[in-house]
């Protein structure tokens, strides 16, 4: 146990490093943990046989789980409303599309039997919203035609229809299915997915509002549960559980809750940690000797679904509202294929017998050529198609922003000395427009009145108007280095003229609001004020 844990910890870390280097040289993390997990494998250095598909597709059903749930749960909907009807169409009916227009291909062109076709357009049709996320946060990417949010509803959303339309044709390769089980299954998979999704997303925010918890990460855990309650109920009734979970997230994501940019902060990182799972996972399973077999049948299909297959169900969708035409053209190359066609592939994998075709290694290459070309060259065809909008940000896009308030806040610790200790808030001289915005008295938050009395040991925070950016060019910061005359001394000590004035140091990361008594130390940082 303690040597499989060793391992595990190694390949999260030698992942984590390895994304840093990606980054810089700009090629796809994903890309890395695929590869990483192939020099693990039976093909690679370390020869690790690992073929357990009914163990892999656990794993990566419950990694999903938190990816489609922070697809919702990081995804601003007042922003994304204004595109949200084309974003439906498009997680819906372009994935139908999707799935038709490349089972034709590989039934027709290829000549695959027709189920095992329209499995595997099934598979692919969906987007991957990680991946998508990834992209627009690393690169900045800010979209004209708010393009940002319609690509993360859309990849956001994709997954349970790929689902749906995989369990229906896997369904039909095992023989159990007729005309009236597929209406009810249809039924069944959404509207339960929906309700279930709402309810627990209602609960969740019931729990977070009336709950006051002295527990750290309390929200974390109990927001990560509902994830899995919300996926597993939904599952048990005959549900959509994917698209239960990603309701619960967008839903309990734009509620006004506590910390709720931690939680983002927290869900981002949950869920990079289950997409090394996931293609570490489907680097480990594949035979790289295996892919000389089916790499022109692959390298068809990959070419059609970013050539023919995804533009034609994007333009088919978008052009009735009138979209741009270049807007249908990034929407179109920014149709990633990612972690849900991993685990639709293995999920076919178990739960058919026999495929005529390998339709794990040809979802393999798919993916692999779809991160590797389409991932990397996101930012460059923005570029080209001046789709990329320099006035705004992307992040407006996720929940996690927070426009930036004119108002400044300064803390005051009262002593037994302090000159406002047991005066009512009405009697004390403040400076024109400021005001007394909270006390905080033993840990406890104290809005503050005109009779309230300030006692010692309370925390006051005073609020004001803040600086406009115009202000910034009066102020200039110089840096302490071993030869600066400045070193060692106190600021009472030194001359720095009429105008200035030392306001802030910065030291080690931390802030210092400075005295006549203030030693400069080296490597610190002084804000200053000059005239």
């Amino acid at each position: 146990m303690s040597v499989y844990l060793l391992v595990i910890s190694i390949v999260i870390l030698i992942c984590l490093l390895l994304s840093k280097v990606s980054n810089k040289l700009g090629v796809p993390a994903l890309l890395v943990f695929i590869f990483l997990g192939m020099l693990f494998g039976s093909d690679g250095i370390f020869k690790i046989d690992f073929n357990n598909y009914s163990f892999a597709e656990q794993i990566c059903t419950l990694s999903l789980i938190f990816i489609m749930f922070y697809g919702g749960f990081g995804t601003n909907w007042k922003q994304a409303k204004q595109v949200a009807a084309k974003s439906i169409l498009l997680s819906t009916a372009g994935v139908f599309l999707t799935a038709l227009i490349t089972g034709l291909f590989c039934n027709f062109v290829l000549k695959f039997d027709l189920l095992e076709s329209m499995l595997i357009g099934s598979i692919i049709a969906s987007t991957d919203a990680a991946s998508v996320f990834s992209i627009l946060r690393s690169k900045q990417l800010s979209l004209k035609y708010n393009t940002a949010s319609l690509l993360e509803i859309e990849s956001g959303s994709n997954d349970p229809c790929a689902y749906m339309l995989t369990a229906i044709m896997l369904s039909f390769m095992n023989g159990g299915l007729s005309g009236g089980r597929i209406l009810y299954m249809i039924f069944s998979q959404i509207m339960y997915g929906i309700v279930v999704g709402f309810v627990i997303a209602f609960l969740a925010g019931l729990i977070l509002s009336n709950i006051r918890n002295g527990i750290s990460g309390f929200e974390s855990i109990l927001v990560f549960s509902m994830a899995l309650v919300s996926y597993s109920v939904a599952t048990i009734i005959g549900g959509n559980g994917y698209l239960s979970v990603y309701i619960t997230g967008i839903t309990l994501g734009n509620k006004s809750i506590n910390n709720k940019k931690s939680l983002v902060n927290f869900f981002d990182g949950v869920t990079g940690l289950m997409q090394i799972f996931i293609f570490f996972l489907l680097g480990l399973l594949s035979f790289p000797s295996k892919l000389l077999s089916v790499i022109l049948p692959s390298l068809a299909i990959a070419l059609f679904l970013t050539f023919v297959a995804r533009p034609m169900a994007v333009f088919s969708i978008l052009m009735p509202f009138r979209s741009p035409i270049k807007q249908q053209l990034l929407v179109s190359w920014s149709g990633l294929r990612g972690a849900a066609s991993i685990v639709f592939a293995i999920m076919a994998i178990v739960q058919v017998k026999e495929l005529k075709h390998d339709v794990f290694h040809i979802v393999f290459f798919i993916v692999l050529f779809s991160i590797l070309l389409q991932g990397t060259l996101i930012p460059f065809v923005a570029k080209k198609l001046n789709m990329i909008d320099e006035n705004d940000s992307v992040m407006k896009t996720f929940t996690d922003y927070t426009e930036e308030i004119p108002i400044q806040f300064i803390k005051l610790l009262i002593d037994d000395k302090h000159p406002w200790v047991n005066k009512k808030i009405e009697d004390l001289e403040l400076l024109p427009n400021l005001i007394i915005a909270l006390i905080v008295r033993d840990g406890k938050q104290v809005i503050p009145k005109g009779n309230t009395t300030v006692l010692s040991g309370d925390i006051v925070a005073i609020s004001g108007a803040s600086l406009d950016s115009e202000f910034d060019s009066y102020l200039t910061e110089v840096k302490i280095k071993q030869d600066n005359e400045w070193l060692g001394k106190s600021l009472s000590e030194i001359k720095f003229g009429a105008n200035k004035l030392v306001v802030l140091i910065k030291r080690e990361g931390k802030v210092i609001i400075p005295s006549g008594g203030t030693i400069i130390n080296q490597d610190d940082v002084l804000i200053i004020n000059k005239s």
